[in-house]
């Protein structure tokens, strides 16, 4: 397991550790570079940050309560592997929260935030025009970020928390279920949805925002199928 997140196991409080144990966990979930299924073993965690298994299992209860982790009696814990049904319940929650964030937004967005967002797209627009995984993997956060900045631009705390969970989930559904392999998290509409902010424009852009989300769902392939025998799989 390769995690690039680097702590200092000294002079750091047990709860801390914990807490930045769980974000570097969490960082390479997001990130992808952990994949769905991924056995996290709490020996091996606490081998890597030099902790004891007492302070990995809390970091690994942290990310199970987030949903990007589950634990399996007698087995241990796991990169979530969500199921087709809990990828549709990750963008259903988001089409009733979004549209309410950017409303929010549109009446609180500063000057200085349309500056800060437009230097976003500059850097989403760097990552699509690189190649090979790590630009892919900071095209897939870019894009999952733009969303949680207007979280934070809507003012409320409890939906920042929210959208912070259900971006991160979004992270593992498309790691698993995405065709392109890439974030289908349209730029052009990222810069649409900012116009429409700018113009103070609420229907449209939570109109576009709900576009947005069914576009990010449609490149899911979240049809069910039925594994093949092992030989057939094999192909021997």
């Amino acid at each position: 397991m390769q995690i690039s997140d680097k702590i200092s196991p000294f002079d750091i409080a047990p709860d801390d550790r914990a807490l930045a144990i769980r974000d570097a966990l969490r960082n390479a979930i997001v990130d992808r570079r952990l994949a769905p299924g991924t056995k996290l073993s709490e020996s091996e965690v606490g081998t890597l940050f030099e902790a004891s298994r007492t302070v990995v299992r809390a970091s690994l209860q942290m990310l199970a309560f987030e949903g990007l982790v589950k634990t399996e009696r007698n087995r241990g814990a796991f990169v979530s592997n969500p199921t087709p049904d809990e990828a549709r319940q990750v963008f259903a929650s988001r089409r009733l929260l979004e549209p309410g964030i950017v409303l929010a937004a549109v009446e609180r967005i500063t000057s200085a935030d349309l500056e800060r967002f437009r230097r976003h797209l500059e850097e989403e627009t760097r990552y699509m025009n690189q190649r090979g995984p790590v630009a892919r993997r900071a095209e897939i956060k870019a894009s999952g970020d733009f969303h949680l900045m207007l979280a934070e631009v809507s003012g409320n705390a409890i939906l920042q928390r929210f959208m912070d969970e259900l971006v991160a989930r979004s992270s593992l559904v498309i790691a698993l279920y995405g065709n392109t392999g890439v974030s289908r998290c349209g730029h052009n509409e990222h810069a649409d949805i900012l116009e429409a902010l700018e113009a103070r424009d609420a229907a449209r852009a939570s109109a576009i925002m709900l576009h947005h989300i069914d576009h990010i769902e449609a490149d899911l392939d979240l049809r069910v199928r039925d594994g093949l025998a092992l030989k057939d799989a094999l192909d021997i």
